[in-house]
């Protein structure tokens, strides 16, 4: 695609952005919604309506070339996503469930389930690629160093000639080996593509056809690699224009635009004098200095505010007994009325309202009419490098100037009117002093420095030490199998709970740990994820998604398991120092993820003894305090992974992780793609000999990583070398899938028990009991008395 195919892709993504803002911030204000369903269906149709701007503006960012166009994109880039996030917490409020299902919204909308999977903006990592790079560098220096450190401790002894010969010879025959087998490996490999040609015959591909398919991947990746140098190369120019263009503005136009400005501010004391017959107060720098002078009002009303701010400082003392009571009254009033927050399945009598977002009103609203106002109707015709424009950098930049001259001209021309004000009358001038003296700032507490005299390079190499930083293995969220789930509507209408897919967990993967944290301004306002929580069956996949985690973000992962950090961080002072280095080092490094293993025994009843020794309860005591330490923008995730989350209690552990992902048993439809896509990864090849759907259906009851390991474990190099004489069948598979145990039901049942004893499970349980205990037209009003589940059903009988 060309500039003008993401210009006009730009162009389409804010044309619907205009039809959201004109459902965020309608002319009129909406009347309450008292249909839960109603409002549940609208607030979802939102949801995949913004995926879809989401998509479109991050293919758009990644691959247009104009610096300033990017910065615009950018900015509804992040207003987007985090319009997404807060979408989806507000589903969660409304059916307190963690996975959504919108199979009926794609058919309205007539969109494929691919368009409703969530991006991953790829800038989280190209644009951090220096610091990542250098990250890793001293990460491979620092492990290259302590693999050294352990070589040496463990020949220290004095080597003897003969055993440095023998060492020598094994290493040389085990390279003749090695050669030996890539030669004979190459002569199979050209046998087996000799066997296919011939086994092909006429269904071959025609040579120009495969030139021009490769013809076509290869342009593809040389197209976007030459656009991302361009778009560096164009940064660059931009950056040295913004401070050649900045100094130039400042040197021509900043003696007049100063000297303008003070006559006026001056012009402004004399028209004060004249009317009030004394000086006026020059307005503070919070209250926006001398643009508080500028705007369109009289010299008499500016007087009268400055004059009701002064009465309002004075009068705080006497107020603030009244206010007391009353306040809290006030405040009472108002968190019962918020607490009546709208359920789908309730009758409420106010009703449900649209939640005001600070991404629509600070990132979308004004990007969208920067973009309608300046870009939407600009010709760029003759502008195909598509360069920046001089004239909005001169714009831009007189702007800053102005502003950055008037906070230099407020600080003299107060200081002059202090003079003036003190030649006629010293009596005032020494009242105001009193009265600034009161004005005092109440300092807040910082968190205290525990290593004060450190350098985080060298907090950095302690940690990776002790075995804590440690690093991921690649792997890509887009590696994490699963099929879409096609029928929950028709589930839910038969009255059943619909089981979350492998797709569902992947795209809670990326709403919970991956998206808020790849952006510092969607982490400041977004709802936070302090604590995510990672559980399911051995083999399905949790310390995949953790590592694709780290990866998609470019994230520094610690591992603060009990067993990692017995030996090294002990006692009380120990986790106190070891939970100081996590946030110290976690919040100047970010994005981090901190890991913690089999996390259920921190909140276990009895350990056992083999538990104890690690003593996992002092990291427990630890984890609450610390987690209140992490503010908006920190951008740090902790992360525990269990596969026995029913043995914990409950509500300790869910203080610490809020945010649960279950990962379920995979369907029929996820198996299927695990078959047939790690056959064809691991070198095999389906043909109709083949069972795909055999080996599916037999699978069941197997986790992913069963399904990985036998595929693995049958693909061997001989069993590959025999593949086009003996095709591969169902039955090469089931010896090694039948090594591995199966996830039972009892297993499966009570995972989904325990997740019912989480504050959420049971307001879901709660909420789909007021559902049956409704009128029966499956809109789930509740009954005017307030009846539940088995009481609501007895008021129908006796009704009957």
């Amino acid at each position: 695609m060309s500039h003008i195919s993401y210009n006009k892709q730009w162009q389409d993504a804010q044309i619907a952005m205009v039809d959201m803002l004109a459902i965020e911030t309608p002319e009129q204000p909406r009347q309450p919604e008292t249909d839960g369903n109603a409002a549940f269906q609208l607030v979802a149709t939102m949801f995949v309506k913004y995926v879809q701007i989401f998509r479109k503006l991050e293919q758009c960012y990644d691959q247009i070339v104009h610096p300033q166009k990017r910065r615009l994109i950018r900015t509804v880039l992040d207003g987007c996503m985090g319009r997404v996030l807060e979408l989806k917490h507000e589903m969660i409020s409304m059916d307190f469930s963690e996975y959504h299902y919108f199979d009926d919204i794609l058919a309205d909308l007539k969109l494929t389930p691919n368009d409703l999977e969530i991006p991953i903006p790829n800038y989280f990592v190209l644009e951090r690629a220096q610091a990542i790079e250098k990250r890793e560098r001293l990460l491979g220096q620092i492990l290259a160093r302590m693999t050294l450190d352990n070589e040496n401790q463990e020949t220290s002894g004095i080597m003897t000639m003969d055993d440095a010969i023998r060492i020598i010879q094994s290493h040389e025959r085990a390279r003749q080996g090695r050669l030996r087998a890539k030669q004979i490996g190459e002569l199979r490999l050209n046998d087996q593509r000799a066997r296919q040609r011939a086994n092909m015959g006429e269904s071959k591909m025609d040579k120009i056809l495969a030139a021009t398919i490769i013809q076509k991947y290869y342009r593809r990746y040389v197209v976007r690699h030459e656009r991302r140098k361009r778009q560096e190369k164009h940064e660059i120019t931009y950056q040295q224009a913004l401070i050649a263009t900045r100094e130039k503005i400042k040197q021509t136009e900043g003696p007049d635009m100063k000297e303008r400005l003070q006559e006026q501010i001056r012009q402004w004391f004399i028209e004060c004098r004249n009317v009030s017959q004394k000086f006026p107060d020059f307005p503070d720098e919070d209250d926006g200095g001398s643009n508080k002078i500028f705007e369109k009002k009289t010299v008499e009303e500016i007087q009268e505010e400055l004059d009701a701010k002064l009465e309002s400082k004075g009068g705080k003392g006497d107020k603030k007994g009244k206010k007391g009571k009353k306040g809290k009254k006030e405040k009472k009033g108002k968190k019962g009325k918020k607490g009546k927050k709208k359920k789908k399945g309730g009758d409420d009598e106010e009703g449900w309202t649209l939640p005001e977002s600070q991404f629509v009103t600070e990132m979308i609203k004004p990007s969208t009419q920067t973009y309608q106002s300046f870009w939407e109707t600009r010709d760029e015709a003759h502008n195909f490098e598509q360069n920046h424009d001089n004239e909005i950098v001169k714009e831009e930049k007189r702007t800053e100037v102005t502003e950055e001259i008037r906070i230099e001209v407020d600080a003299l021309m107060r200081e002059e009117l202090k003079n003036l004000k003190a030649a006629i009358d010293k009596t005032k001038e020494k009242k105001k002093k009193k009265k600034k003296k009161k004005k005092a700032k109440k300092k807040k507490k910082k968190e205290k420095d525990l290593t004060p005299d450190r350098t985080m390079e060298s907090l950095y190499e302690e940690l990776v030490m002790n075995r804590i930083i440690i690093r991921p293995p690649k792997v890509a969220l887009s590696d994490f199998l699963g099929d879409f789930n096609y029928l929950p509507s028709l589930i839910r209408q038969a009255k059943h709970e619909p089981m979350p897919t492998m797709y569902d967990v992947k795209q809670l993967t990326a709403l919970y740990g991956i998206l808020p944290l790849g952006s510092e301004k969607v982490h400041e306002i977004a709802p936070q994820v302090k604590g995510l929580l990672i559980c399911g069956p051995r083999g399905c996949g949790k310390h995949m998604l953790l590592h694709a985690i780290c990866n998609e973000l470019g994230a520094n992962l610690f591992d603060i398991t009990p067993q990692n950090i017995y030996e090294t961080y002990r006692e009380k002072e120990g986790i106190k120092m070891l939970m100081h280095l996590c946030s110290k080092v976690g919040k100047n490094l970010p994005p981090t993820v901190i890991y913690i293993g089999d996390c259920e025994k921190l909140f276990k009843k009895k350990l056992k003894p083999e538990e104890k020794q690690f003593e996992p309860k002092r990291l427990a005591k630890a984890l609450p305090k610390w987690l209140k330490t992490i503010k908006p923008g920190d951008r740090v995730l902790l992360v525990g992974i269990s596969h026995e989350p029913y043995q914990g209690v409950v509500k300790p552990m869910m203080k610490i992780f809020p945010r649960v992902i279950l990962l379920p048993r995979p369907e029929y439809g996820t198996r299927l793609l695990l078959w047939k896509t790690l056959i064809i990864k691991y070198g095999g090849i389906i043909t109709p000999a083949l069972d795909i759907t055999s080996l599916a259906k037999l699978s069941d009851s197997y986790a992913p990583g069963h399904i990985h390991n036998t595929i693995v474990e049958t693909l061997t190099e001989r069993r590959l070398a025999k593949m086009a004489k003996h095709p591969l069948q169902a039955t090469d598979f089931i010896p090694g899938l039948a090594h591995h145990n199966a996830i039972y039901k009892e297993e499966e049942d009570a995972y989904k028990s325990w997740w019912k004893k989480t504050p959420l499970g049971k307001k879901r349980e709660r909420f789909l009991d007021e559902l049956e205990s409704g009128e029966g037209d499956g809109k789930g009003k509740k009954d005017k008395k307030g009846g539940k589940g088995k009481k609501g059903g007895k008021g129908k009988k006796k009704k009957k």
